[in-house]
């Protein structure tokens, strides 16, 4: 008996050893494998990997002009164990900054949820973005202070002071960032908006390591293995933009003084040729250190210059909008191109005409003329063209097509498949929004009437209405608006619900506009160009001036939407923007130069100069 306690007694001495055992050879596999600070300490010991940043792309435009590269710049990182006997006050005077700011800074950077990535053992970036004067005195007295370090990086600069709201901005990364994206780390800098954030990958490269064998002392002794560890950085790809920087300057220069926006087309290929928003801002002031100050100065200007007024802005688009409405009309069967109408001038009702100008009036001659009562009829017979039908089935089937011919002009809804940073859909009423306003049948054509002429509900950016040019530059379809030149858009063609026998008219009368209407006293001689003026209603002061168009008359090269924010008639300023934009890309220069004098120096808005 005695024996066979012993033997048990041996079993489980046994297991506790084995489980003791056990348990160090988890914790050692633990910290070896599993746990990383002790080999991150280990490492740092005899190692010292600096990030060594790729240079972002550079950006072109469409004639491969150069306009934004890379300036030197460098940040001062720090490992905070090797840290020693710092002289605070000699460093914060070496760098020109205040002891405040370094107490602040250092706080900032152990605090783990500003720093998720914070460790003792690895570089922190303390200061970022210094150009070669501020980073001089560091650079000679680096040695003082161990465990601090320099860092190369670069920085964006421009050519030209334009195209901000195109390019877009670089700004440190956010925590949600470097959660979402492992390549970027606390201190890395991407796009913020524009093409620098919508091809961010494209150009941000792939960062490179450069390994260095420290001694015991810390001290660096060259490079671990020769360089062999180390991981060089690719650059990152150039981009050419669609833009023409020349005719970009042309409309910053003529909306100087204004508030407004110009958006330029070429229309068999749908690439923007200029995207212009005023009041703006000079892009190299969002760059380096001053970029917060900067940036927060801009989102409390009242004038809102980071407000990219050319896709974000909506407006009635008023008397531009009748050559749309024509052409849906004409599809849809309430009037054909003989169609005549009366008008009795401001006597005129439901909808007065501006003007008189004779009776009856034809398609080609309410489009020349900008006829109101014309396009209210036109409209009404659209919509009525069936009667009302039991609860207005039939009125609200017309209606729905109506809106469908719209929306397949670009109204309405977004760009899905463009690589604009940001733009909105404008609006299209819907039969639900007059449902719930009037009932299932307290409305008709004569309860919407204002939608015949541009105004009430329907809403569009100047990026759609640009759009819409192109489409009837092509007799019937779009190419999706970008900017990347390299991009094969191509094939998003986009055909909308009118038949391309229905253009021809429609594209008449606005050359009739430059010819004998609203236009005439813009147009470049020797060129057949089409156009249509607006005078847009607004409730917060003086009329919108509106102006879209396209040239030439036979094969176009540009089609163009101008608006300038409280200006009056859309003949006195949109037209001749649009006129003097069109010269410029069409003929490489502008001729009309008391033109253009006229216009880029008239200040409409004082408050609105570009910073």
């Amino acid at each position: 008996m005695r024996n066979n306690t012993f033997q048990d007694r041996r079993w489980v001495i046994a297991g506790i050893f084995s489980v003791i055992i056990l348990i160090y050879i988890i914790r050692l596999f633990s910290l070896q494998i599993v746990e990383t600070k002790y080999k991150i300490g280990a490492d740092s010991n005899a190692l010292l990997k600096k990030t060594i940043y790729p240079p972002r792309g550079l950006i072109y435009d469409r004639n491969n002009t150069l306009l934004v590269y890379n300036r030197p710049a460098y940040d001062i990182a720090m490992i905070l164990r090797e840290i020693t006997d710092l002289d605070t006050l000699e460093f914060c005077n070496t760098l020109n900054i205040t002891k405040d700011y370094f107490c602040e800074r250092m706080k900032d950077i152990k605090d783990r949820k500003k720093n998720p990535g914070f460790s003792v053992y690895t570089p922190q970036i303390f200061m970022t973005q210094l150009y070669a004067d501020e980073i001089a005195n560091m650079q000679q007295n680096i040695y003082r202070y161990p465990g601090f370090y320099i860092q190369n990086r670069t920085l964006r600069e421009y050519t030209f002071p334009y195209a901000a709201h195109v390019f877009g901005s670089i700004g440190e990364v956010s925590r949600s960032d470097i959660e979402r994206d492992p390549y970027y780390r606390q201190g890395d800098y991407s796009g913020r908006d524009g093409v620098e954030f919508t091809y961010e990958e494209h150009l941000r490269g792939e960062k490179g390591v450069e390994i260095l064998l420290r001694d015991s002392k810390g001290r660096i002794r060259g490079k671990y293995r020769d360089g062999d560890a180390d991981e060089v950085p690719i650059a990152g790809k150039n981009l050419t933009l669609t833009i023409d920087i020349q005719l970009q300057k042309i409309g910053e220069e003529l909306l100087n003084g204004k508030i407004g926006s110009i958006v330029a087309i070429e229309p068999q290929t749908g690439e923007i040729l200029s995207m212009v928003t005023n009041p703006g801002y000079d892009p190299s002031i969002l760059v380096g250190r001053s970029r917060s100050k900067n940036y927060n100065e801009l989102v409390n200007d009242p004038a809102k210059p980071l407000l990219n007024r050319a896709t974000l802005a909506q407006y009635s688009p008023g008397s531009t909008f009748k050559p749309i409405q024509a052409l849906i009309c004409l599809q849809l069967g309430g009037i054909n191109e003989h169609t005549r109408f009366p008008c009795n001038g401001e006597n005129s009702v439901p909808i007065r005409c501006s003007h008189y100008h004779g009776s009856p009036v034809s398609l080609l001659n309410a489009i020349e003329q900008s006829c109101n009562p014309y396009f209210w009829q036109a409209f009404r017979a659209t919509l009525e063209k069936d009667g009302y039908g039991e609860k207005n089935s039939s009125f609200k089937t017309n209606y729905q097509a109506w809106m469908d011919a719209l929306y397949s002009f670009g109204f309405g809804h977004k760009f899905e498949d463009s690589d604009l940073f940001e733009h909105v859909k404008g609006n299209i009423p819907t039969q639900n929004y007059f449902n719930r306003y009037f009932g299932e049948t307290g409305w008709r054509a004569l309860t919407i009437r204002s939608l015949s002429i541009g105004q009430g509900e329907v809403l569009a950016t100047p990026l759609q209405l640009a759009n819409v040019m192109a489409i009837i530059a092509n007799q019937g379809y779009y190419i999706t608006p970008h900017l990347n030149k390299s991009d094969t858009m191509l094939l998003k063609k986009h055909v909308t619900a009118v038949d391309s026998s229905c253009f021809p008219i429609v594209t008449e009368g606005m050359w009739r506009v430059f010819e004998y209407g609203t236009g005439r006293y813009y147009k470049i001689p020797g060129l057949d160009m089409c156009g249509k003026t607006g005078t847009v209603q607004n409730n917060f002061g003086k009329d919108h001036s509106l102006f879209v168009g396209f040239a030439p008359r036979e094969n176009p090269v540009i089609a163009i939407a101008v608006v300038v924010e409280n200006a009056g008639f859309g003949a006195t300023w949109a037209a001749p923007i649009a006129s003097l934009m069109m010269e410029q890309y069409i003929l490489g220069k502008i001729d009309r130069h008391y033109l253009f004098d006229r216009i880029s120096t008239s200040i409409l808005n004082p408050d609105v100069q570009k910073r």
